[in-house]
């Protein structure tokens, strides 16, 4: 069964987030991540064999991901933040062949139980296939922030959100009781002329910060001034462009099927390991 949301620390202000995407779509929206993710999204599709009929797509900002579904599936449904707003998913048991997510899932509260209802309104042999912002990304930022505030305020405060890596992602996937997890990382390396450059970037997104115990107050302008200073000193490349590190998380899993392969019973195997490498050991 799902987790109640509120049962989960709240580190993410959803509604501030839903304001922050609706801005970024006024502006001239920064897509880049958006149609790569979109892009890979399609040929992983494509090269699974089952057929699929009823697909959802969820909290993925922008169309992008919506429109590969239509052109692709029967029915398909889209979730937006504004329909679901306590993490409590309206999909039906068993009702859905494929819930696909791109770029959201990194601003979910209660990723545990998001995923225990994916599995429950999957079919058997449902697929999840979602696409999240993780490991070490917008690390730069994150560590020219930390030192500028370090050496001209009292203390560090949260600006960059806690991103999930793969270990941790697959072992959510299992604990959901979804079958035949997959993790993998796509890493994107985007380059900039200066840290404000970058943080427009991240405001046509709607990906600027969106955590509850983000400070409240305006950051000083010297702060700011001596992060974007310490940014080009650490990161900058020989032409004086800095890097900017996004780490997308793949996430593929099915619900459970009895067609599905299934790994073998301990002690089930017919020759013991040091057999193998014995009868395969020739001296040189």
């Amino acid at each position: 069964m799902a987790q109640n949301p509120s049962a989960s620390p709240i580190l993410f202000d959803r509604p501030l987030l839903r304001a922050r995407q609706s801005r970024a779509i006024r502006l001239e929206p920064a897509d880049f991540l958006l149609d790569r993710v979109a892009g890979d999204m399609a040929e992983r599709l494509d090269a699974v064999l089952r057929p699929f009929s009823d697909a959802a797509d969820l909290w993925t900002p922008g169309e992008a991901v919506s429109n590969l579904l239509r052109d692709r599936f029967r029915s398909v449904t889209r979730l937006g933040l504004q329909d679901s707003p306590t993490e409590t998913l309206p999909f039906a048991p068993e009702s859905l062949d494929l819930i696909v997510s791109a770029l959201a899932f990194q601003f979910v509260n209660d990723l545990p139980g998001v995923l225990a209802q994916i599995r429950r309104a999957l079919r058997p042999d449902g697929l999840l296939l979602a696409a999240m912002i993780g490991g070490d990304t917008l690390t730069e930022l994150r560590q020219a922030f930390a030192a500028a505030e370090t050496e001209l305020e009292s203390g560090v405060s949260p600006r960059v959100a806690p991103f999930a890596d793969l270990r941790d992602l697959g072992a959510l996937l299992q604990r959901a009781d979804l079958a035949l997890p997959v993790t993998d990382v796509d890493r994107i390396v985007v380059r900039y002329d200066s840290a404000f450059a970058l943080m427009a970037d991240l405001r046509r997104m709607g990906a600027t910060n969106v955590l509850i115990e983000r400070r409240r107050t305006p950051t000083r302008r010297t702060t700011m001034l001596r992060m974007a200073q310490i940014y080009a000193e650490r990161f900058a490349d020989a032409d004086a462009r800095i890097r900017a590190t996004f780490d997308v998380v793949w996430l593929s899993a099915w619900a459970p099927h009895e067609s599905q392969q299934k790994p073998l019973r301990p002690g089930s195997a017919k020759a013991s390991l040091a057999e193998a490498v014995k009868g395969k050991t020739k001296d040189i």
